[in-house]
């Protein structure tokens, strides 16, 4: 068989590279044939990247995307030619599999079963000099994933709470109150003094700082739980690898239905036998 299966775009995944950023890549395969494929994802680099999903099935004629995730980097070694590369396995499966039906002996070459193979560069692009929206791997993406809007919810409701503490800082509507008055003056209105004004400053300035320092925490909080996800993922893998090896253990053991042998040995039987009549030939005599 030699009918390609998938249509894989696009074939370069671009990451831009920042410190301390993460950078995702989206992969869209389509079923170009008439039967039900199977695929799998590998990498050269687990550790470095996060694929979700990495195994699934496409029905006839339909597309599936899988997003990659370059984990946030902590060393500036910026290498454009990066030497990471991806690895898309794919086979001829059936309408009734799922996703946990799956496993590496689907893709083994020695059963003589047909797996088509696609790699996949990767390329580090330098960050924009402005924000400006860019186009991933030449499509304009419109819309985020469903994970990086939570994160933008739990990110903006938390400077919510922290705009609101600042509103409650003693002092913070004097100091409105203040620019109001240089920018509309009055005569009836008596002038802060400029002490007070000056400690509000410092105060507003230090609660700022103590803002910047929990978003900080909360980027390597999400950091830390994207690498607890892909240790579950991996656990997941394993776990579902040893079924099946035990399955296949159990089925060889049904097969071979070892007899367990009941009773004396015949040689056994003959020796106690032949000293029996030995003993009584003795004693009669």
């Amino acid at each position: 068989m030699s009918v390609q299966l998938l249509d894989i775009n696009p074939r370069e995944l671009k990451f831009t590279f920042e410190l301390k950023k993460q950078s995702s890549c989206v992969v869209r395969l389509v079923n170009i044939s008439d039967q039900y494929v199977v695929f799998k994802v590998k990498t050269t680099s687990p550790k470095k990247y996060c694929v979700r999903p990495n195994v699934g099935i496409i029905k006839p004629k339909s597309k599936c995307d899988f997003t990659v995730t370059m984990q946030a980097q902590r060393s500036a070694s910026f290498d454009k030619h990066c030497k990471d590369k991806f690895l898309i396995q794919s086979t001829v499966g059936t309408s009734g599999t799922t996703e946990e039906d799956i496993n590496p002996g689907m893709f083994a070459k020695d059963s003589g079963k047909y797996v088509e193979e696609s790699k996949l560069r990767v390329t580090l692009v330098s960050p924009p000099q402005s924000p400006v929206l860019l186009p991933v791997n030449g499509v304009m993406k419109q819309e985020a994933s469903n994970e990086t809007s939570v994160r933008k919810d739990k990110l903006l409701s938390g400077l919510a709470k922290e705009v609101e503490d600042v509103k409650s800082i003693p002092g913070a509507e004097e100091l409105t109150r203040a620019k109001d008055l240089e920018s509309c003056p009055s005569k009836n209105v008596e002038p802060i003094p400029v002490k007070d004004v000056e400690d509000t400053k410092l105060k507003l300035i230090s609660h700022v700082e103590e803002l910047k320092s929990k978003l900080n925490e909360l980027e390597s909080k999400l950091s830390e739980a994207d690498t607890n996800i892909m240790k579950l993922t991996k656990e997941r893998s394993t776990n579902i690898q040893e079924k099946e090896k035990l399955k296949q253990e159990l089925a060889i053991l049904r097969k071979s239905g070892r007899r367990v042998r009941v009773g004396f040995p015949f040689l056994f039987v003959c020796m106690v036998t032949v000293i029996s009549l030995t003993v009584g030939y003795l004693l009669h005599r």
